[in-house]
């Protein structure tokens, strides 16, 4: 039996569903480690007749090994002493409300998540405290149901949480309700009470069995009549002062490089690469980790004409920071382009459609987008079509042009007799 060591933890490995490996320095003390890849360090100990387990937490949230072997030591002196950690942790966690829940969850398993992005997190946040808090947050974490969590999903569906708060000092939040509110509450609300049972504070998810609402996929492509209507829109209203000038360059690039808003919004000089014609994101700066972002001459174009006045490419009017106030625009220039209901993302979406149009593959347009996984490009398979179809036009049109004219008619088609 080996002494543990962050070495030693980082490379335990089992096909089966847990498997524990025990510390010779401190008896009882070892990890349990699943299939799943999840490690959890836990304290095993006798309470009168009863052999229990203690989960101490994840690897490294809160504990290091040493953090964890001291709490284990200290926890056996308790147990001598008659103490009972699982009863005190159980009179704990029956007690806890889905608020405190709430705050647990998104601070310590941040710590337990490096790598998931810090707009994650503000998503699940903004998300907990503004849907489930309101209309759960009262309620002890042991108590609630799978009919509570329906009744979750089926209240943010209609609206009841939704409402327009002020943030800063010419901030707003406008909370609304809907499908995809409602989808997303249900799924982030179930990871945080699969955590919680993780963590064994509660005894089971009781998520588990709720018909998740899956939100419609919205994807509306601008034609070529469009976009160049939106783009003359642009530079109408930059003219005319209704509109930041840096605000119609960031919604230029949208179109010329397909990207997400944060990653054009947010750009530094630093990640701006003329030389090579590239923009080079860092991992904690893509929904999809490390990416290059291809630029075209548009594109170079656009970024050459910004002036460099800090960090940021786009930079704030006041104080540091991004620009701030561009879905106000975006409004103003979709109601003048009358473009009703079209989103900034839908930009992303219709530079996949005429890359399609050019007769680009879907492995080369998911490169274009920074896609991880082929499946993500699939729902753009449909307009890779387009310029097959239209070579067949063009032969149609051909015998199409003959057989109107009168001076030939299609042949017959071949019965096999002579």
């Amino acid at each position: 039996m080996p002494k543990l060591t962050k070495r030693l933890i980082d490379a335990l490995q089992t096909d089966d569903a847990e498997a524990f490996v025990w510390d010779t320095i401190v008896l009882g003390f070892g990890v349990r480690f699943r299939r799943s890849g999840t490690k959890s360090f836990i304290l095993k100990y006798r309470m009168g007749s009863a052999v229990r387990r203690h989960t101490l937490g994840r690897i490294g949230s809160p504990h290091t090994v040493e953090e964890a072997r001291d709490a284990a030591s200290e926890m056996l002196r308790q147990v001598k002493a008659g103490h009972d950690p699982m009863q005190a942790k159980r009179a704990s966690n029956e007690a806890i409300t889905v608020n405190e829940l709430i705050q647990a969850y998104l601070h310590e398993d941040r710590i337990a998540k490096p790598n998931k992005r810090e707009s994650s997190w503000a998503g699940d946040a903004s998300v907990l405290n503004r849907h489930v808090a309101p209309l759960l947050g009262h309620r002890l974490a042991r108590d609630l149901t799978r009919r509570d969590l329906e009744k979750l999903q089926a209240d943010v569906l209609t609206g009841k949480t939704a409402k327009d708060v002020r943030t800063k000092l010419r901030g707003r939040a406008i909370i609304r309700g809907g499908p995809g509110a409602a989808g997303h509450t249900i799924r982030t609300t179930a990871a945080m009470l699969s955590w919680a049972v993780m963590q064994d504070i509660l005894p089971f998810n009781p998520a588990i069995g709720v018909q998740k609402i899956t939100a419609r996929r919205r994807e509306r492509f601008l034609t070529t009549a469009e976009a160049k209507h939106m783009l003359s829109t642009l530079s109408i209203l930059v003219t005319t002062d209704e509109i930041p000038e840096s605000h119609a360059a960031i919604i230029r690039l949208l179109l010329f490089t397909g990207a997400r808003k944060s990653e054009i919004l947010n750009l530094t000089w630093a990640e701006v690469d003329l030389e090579r014609g590239r923009i080079h994101l860092p991992w904690h700066r893509s929904k999809t980790g490390e990416k290059m972002i291809p630029l075209n001459s548009a594109a170079v174009a656009e970024i050459m004409r910004r002036p460099r006045e800090g960090p940021f490419v786009f930079p704030a009017a006041r104080g540091e920071g991004p620009t701030v106030g561009l879905y106000k625009t975006w409004n103003r220039v979709r109601e003048i382009a009358k473009l009703p209901g079209v989103r900034l993302h839908d930009l992303r979406h219709s530079f996949a459609s005429f890359a399609a149009a050019d007769g680009a593959s879907l492995y080369l347009i998911g490169k274009a987008l920074g896609h991880r996984q082929a499946s993500t490009t699939e729902r753009y398979a449909h307009l890779t079509d387009e310029p097959i179809r239209a070579v067949a036009e063009q032969v149609g049109q051909r015998f199409l042009q003959i057989t109107t004219d009168g001076s030939a008619t299609p042949l017959a088609p071949s019965t096999g007799e002579r």
